[in-house]
């Protein structure tokens, strides 16, 4: 599924259950969504997130920037009395930089309990209510809608390998995958339109 189908499914779930989520509707948590609507494809190096990280869109590049970042957080938590979360970031830069798309950890259940255990902890800091559910949300919607592809996601990564996916898929990239994921953007638009006024009520 395309960068910008995840970020428009994202956010039309939260408008859709905006009223039912800890904070409601806020545009923090609209830019959480975003972002966790989009960072299971950090793995991949022409991915909307790396295309503003990596200066050049490839495989080589992504393992190496994802690795030096990886270990200078390292070096700086070591020299400045190690801190377990800044020891969680660096091991999971070394992950996103050895990772290929869809069939490792950030496509996995695992990389969302992970990568929201980092969001959670800067929002603790910083005394910010409810970033890790909206983060869950956009995540989650990825891994959802990764699951309606033919390819599927290894859910459980790194306990197995197996893909999950739904009982019908479709393929990606292909004709019938775009028009399908247009219907999808365009239903979720019109839902969104008619539940937008709501969340405000």
């Amino acid at each position: 599924m395309k960068g910008k189908t995840h970020a428009g499914v994202g956010v039309i779930t939260l408008i859709c259950i905006a009223d039912k989520m800890p904070g409601k509707f806020n545009y923090l948590g609209l830019v959480l969504v975003l972002i966790g609507s989009l960072l299971p494809d950090i793995d991949h190096p022409k991915s909307i997130i790396n295309k503003y990280i990596l200066p050049f869109s490839n495989k080589i590049t992504k393992i190496t920037i994802y690795s030096c970042i990886g270990v200078i957080i390292f070096w700086y938590d070591y020299t400045h009395g190690g801190s377990p979360i800044l020891k969680a970031v660096a091991v999971t830069f070394l992950i996103i930089a050895l990772s290929s798309h869809r069939n490792g950890l950030t496509h996995s259940v695992t990389g969302m309990i992970m990568f929201s255990f980092i969001v959670g902890y800067i929002g603790n800091i910083y005394k910010i209510q409810h970033l890790i559910n909206y983060f869950m949300l956009g995540y989650g919607m990825h891994l959802v809608c990764d699951m309606a592809t033919n390819r599927g996601i290894p859910a459980i990564y790194p306990f197995g390998n197996k893909k999950v996916k739904f009982p019908f898929t479709y393929k990606s990239n292909s004709k019938v995958g775009i028009i399908i994921e247009e219907l999808i953007v365009i239903a979720g638009f019109i839902l969104a339109v008619y539940k937008f006024p709501m969340i405000f009520n």
